[in-house]
């Protein structure tokens, strides 16, 4: 077998995603790459030195440089995707421990969500003259979100009139293809039709994008739409005295967290969600899990105590 370079390789596997128009994963690949890039310091890593040792160390390099473990985890699993269609493609030599030593889980962030209180401020908040209309419009799609059991931005952005039928709306997710009806409630409705796209030759619900299929042009729109809503997501965090950074995320995080705190089972959460499968509804609710879980044993230790006291009374 030839001697193949891994980042050459890695940079072909980027070009042939962006040529498919798979372009949130071409974007993923390129920031793996190029970190991985600063670390080694070279773009001759044969695959032959992709090694456990080599991993770690990038690992802890990631670590210290202040990236969160989700980062990490990120770009090891993109790195190790790459290294997975080498394998395929017969140009590296199969290595079925290589990623074992480094971390390539999912930690549910608690922080990404709101209390039911800051939650319902939100719902219920008025804005006022002073308000930037940019911070009125962001607050009502962030709230619209929430509405719709937690819809990503993503699927926000690219959301088309024709997915809206009187109050349901049908529509595929972006992540993972998988098709959710939603039944739009009044509150919901009514942020619509203040916001919706009346361009008629426009194919999309929301004024987000311009061009009507996939294109790099279309995906670098999404981007700065995304960009410019956390940023005025922070202004509103701010202006409300919310000391959480709110994020296009926050939303969802908060409609999974509050769905759990009022006892809805996990499958339900799951598929109002529309998640690939139950385990990613569980990393959201992990931590909550085990909150659960340190109040029952603390409950059954005063249980045992209190009864042990009323045996000596």
């Amino acid at each position: 077998m030839k001697e193949q370079n891994f980042i050459r390789f890695m940079d072909s596997i980027i070009s042939e995603q962006k040529a498919g128009n798979f372009l949130g994963t071409a974007h993923i690949y390129q920031a793996s790459l190029n970190a991985f890039g600063a670390f080694t310091g070279s773009k001759n890593i044969l695959f032959r030195q992709m090694t456990p040792a080599l991993l770690k160390r990038f690992e802890h390099y990631l670590r210290l440089r202040g990236n969160s473990w989700n980062t990490v985890s990120t770009y090891m699993r993109a790195l190790r995707a790459v290294y997975n269609r080498a394998v395929d493609r017969q140009l590296a030599p199969y290595s079925p421990r290589l990623f074992k030593p480094v971390y390539t889980g999912t930690q549910a962030d608690v922080k990404r969500s709101l209390k039911a209180e800051e939650m319902g401020l939100l719902l219920q908040m008025n804005h006022t003259a002073q308000h930037p209309e940019v911070i009125c419009r962001a607050h009502k799609m962030f709230v619209l979100m929430f509405l719709l059991r937690g819809l990503p931005f993503v699927d926000l952005a690219y959301l088309q009139k024709r997915d809206l039928k009187g109050n349901i709306l049908t529509y595929h997710r972006h992540k993972t293809g998988r098709q959710l009806t939603v039944t739009i409630p009044s509150e919901a409705m009514e942020i619509i039709l203040e916001y919706m796209d009346t361009d008629p030759d426009s194919p999309y619900l929301f004024p987000i994008l311009s061009k009507k299929q996939k294109s790099h042009i279309n995906y670098q729109e999404y981007q700065y739409a995304l960009r410019a809503f956390n940023y005025q997501l922070i202004q509103l965090a701010h202006l409300l005295g919310i000391s959480k950074n709110l994020s296009s995320y926050t939303a969802r995080h908060t409609w999974a967290t509050l769905a759990y705190h009022l006892e809805i089972h996990p499958g339900i959460i799951s598929e109002a969600m529309g998640h690939s499968s139950i385990k990613v509804t569980e990393t959201y609710l992990k931590p909550f899990n085990i909150k659960k879980l340190d109040e029952t044993n603390a409950h059954i230790i005063s249980f045992a105590k209190e009864a042990y006291t009323g045996l000596i009374l």
